[in-house]
């Protein structure tokens, strides 16, 4: 199975920049070992399970939480596709060869 969890989680009661913040869940993320793709709205993260990825959730929580966060916004989306692997990278392959096609 194949789960893609893509989800965006900042303070919302800090200053204008939230990069400080996201590195923070950014290295939740690449401490569980999970493939990952960082987007300028969001992170996309790849698990066989759902658990695997529910269970980031509370720990990106507790890092905002961690560095005085008293208020955290976060959007969360899945893409639950059995008997598939590797789609992180395959979907936007996927893309990039019908662009490639179409010229």
């Amino acid at each position: 199975m194949s789960v893609l969890m893509e989800i965006a989680m900042f303070p919302t009661d800090v200053g204008e920049s939230k990069s400080e913040y996201v590195a923070e869940v950014l290295k939740v993320i690449k401490n569980s070992g999970l493939d990952y793709q960082l987007t300028p709205m969001a992170t996309i993260i790849e698990a066989e399970t759902l658990s695997e990825l529910t269970a980031l959730i509370p720990k990106m929580y507790e890092a905002l939480e961690k560095k005085g966060s008293k208020r955290v916004y976060s959007v969360v989306k899945f893409d639950i596709r059995p008997a598939k692997k590797n789609r992180l990278k395959q979907k936007v392959a996927s893309v990039q060869k019908r662009l490639s096609s179409n010229k």
